[in-house]
């Protein structure tokens, strides 16, 4: 198990090495504080986004762009762009001043929605559905059945919530998904009947531990929840970003379990992206993650951008940062496949070897396969030792006895004490099947399964911590001296890790680091 664990590690840290690689191109042309970005599937060329100033289009892949919609008012910040999915010629702009709409791919627009106040005025997400629109505002959710002529507010909870985000899988008639500050509500039935399926407000608990209620109407506490998305590929697959990670639903929404948050420097998670084949997407106040083999690859070295706002995927796998600095491009097919076995070495060389850390750690969490032997030894033994018992038997009959005799003698016809007679036995016995079976092996299979899997645990824990802090010392290596914050932060991490193989070992982890120095 050992050694399957290591393969499977060292396996983990090959794929990951990789991302080093990723290069990163500003494209934007000077154009800064963008909001969002969206890129047309059916053409690589196409590209928008939205910033400050307005929409802008590009036609040749970010070579040029032009200003296709200007807002006017006071908020002119762009949230969200996005198209039909039946016909990427009609597009949607959710803005600070109101939802437009283009049929003709941003030659023309109209607004579509306009507020009564300023928070309704804030649209902040969008779906299109093939029997209806969805829009979220910052005072509630709307729908429109007319294409934007008229809209109707959402009864219940949701029509007066600050949304935050909504996902439509754009299959049919499927789920549709409201993040807002009390949770997240779906609907199967085309808005009739909405039902909360994720609480978002944190209480203290039992013990002061933090906990999520179903029913919390105080002011001062606040949603955690970010963003919300579907796979693409798998519709039951929903992820939900919010400030302490991530969680997936596999069952539209029904339970959730948070994603591993190793590599993450930030769980405070801002956008998150599914692209094709269910490659996943985070953007956190860090950086740029991908998940990959149940840990977080950082992929923006080299991206100097302090604010990634959202991201976006073309046909052609090129990934699109919108920043508060600029629009970005990665190209991942420019990935080396290859590194020299040579710059692993040199981050190996000061290390401790993982065989020794995993035997440290079952060690000192007293799990190692030999005390189990030991134990199955120990209760075949038990079957050579006889089984000891000791009688003691003690005659009282004659311990008192009344003395008879002649009328006129002196102690006639009285009670007097006798002799105590006092008798004892030893008896040695064994049961020779007991070599073969005995009941002490039945409580040793179950005891050994229950610390195989708790080895299993630790040895699976230390294995990704070891060579997450490989990785760490690697990305280290690989940072610029300008990029002084993000190094300062990886620097914390690999701290954090030492410390953590620490815990698993007893302090043997940094021992045997001053040892190798």
């Amino acid at each position: 198990m050992r050694k399957y664990l290591f393969v499977v590690g060292f396996l983990i840290f090959k794929s990951l090495s990789f991302a080093n690689d990723v290069s990163w191109e500003e494209i934007s042309r000077g154009n800064l504080d963008l909001g969002a970005v969206y890129t047309e599937k059916s053409d690589q060329g196409i590209i928008y986004f939205g910033s400050r100033k307005g929409v802008f289009k590009s036609e040749d892949a970010g070579e040029s762009y032009r200003n296709i919609l200007s807002i006017k008012g006071d908020n002119k910040k762009i949230n969200y762009l996005t198209a039909d999915s039946k016909d990427a010629s009609c597009l949607y702009a959710a803005t600070g001043g109101g939802l437009f709409y283009s049929d003709d791919k941003g030659r023309h627009w109209q607004k579509v929605f306009r507020g009564k106040d300023y928070l309704e005025n804030e649209c902040t997400s969008i779906a299109v559905l093939p029997s209806a629109i969805y829009l979220g505002t910052k005072a509630g959710l709307f729908y429109s059945s007319d294409h934007g002529r008229s809209w109707h507010r959402c009864a219940g909870k949701l029509g007066n919530a600050g949304i935050l985000s909504i996902a439509y899988g754009g299959k049919g008639q499927g789920a549709i998904y409201a993040a807002c500050v009390e949770g997240v509500f779906r609907t199967t039935s085309n808005g009739e009947v909405w039902e909360k399926i994720f609480t978002a407000y944190p209480t203290e608990g039992e013990n002061g531990i933090e906990a999520f209620a179903e029913d919390n109407e105080s002011e001062t506490q606040h949603s955690t929840i970010n963003f919300i998305t579907i796979d693409p590929i798998d519709q039951s697959n929903v992820y939900l970003t919010t400030s302490r990670g991530i969680e997936m639903s596999k069952d539209m929404g029904a339970t959730w379990e948070t994603l591993p948050d190793y590599g993450l420097l930030s769980r405070d998670v801002r956008f998150l992206l599914v692209a094709d084949k269910s490659r996943v997407y985070a953007a956190t106040k860090s950086g740029i993650f991908e998940f990959l083999c149940e840990r977080w690859q950082e992929i923006s070295f080299g991206l100097s951008a302090q604010e990634i706002r959202s991201l976006a995927m073309d046909n052609q796998g090129n990934l699109y940062a919108a920043c508060d600095n600029g629009l970005f491009k990665a190209d991942f097919r420019q990935l080396s496949s290859v590194r020299g076995n040579n710059n692993l070495e040199l981050y190996y060389k000061d290390e401790p070897p993982i065989n020794v850390i995993q035997r440290a750690a079952a060690k000192y969490a007293e799990v190692e396969p030999e005390k189990i032997i030991e134990w199955r030894k120990n209760a075949a033994k038990k079957a050579l030792l006889p089984q000891l018992s000791i009688g003691v038997n003690r005659n009282v009959t004659d311990l008192w006895h009344w003395e008879t005799g002649s009328s006129t003698r002196a102690g006639d016809d009285v009670l007097v004490p006798g002799n105590d007679a006092i008798g004892w036995d030893v008896t040695l016995s064994w049961d020779l099947g007991d070599i073969i079976w005995n009941n002490d092996q039945t409580s040793i299979d179950v005891r050994s399964r229950l610390m195989v899997q708790l080895r299993d645990d630790i040895l699976d824990e230390v294995t990704k911590l070891y060579f997450e802090r490989i990785r760490v010392k690697m990305e280290l290596n690989n940072l610029g001296i300008e990029e002084r914050k993000k190094r300062l932060e990886k620097e914390l991490r690999l701290q954090e890790l030492t410390a953590s193989l620490d815990a698993l070992t007893g302090g043997f982890f940094s021992q045997r680091l001053k040892d190798k120095t």
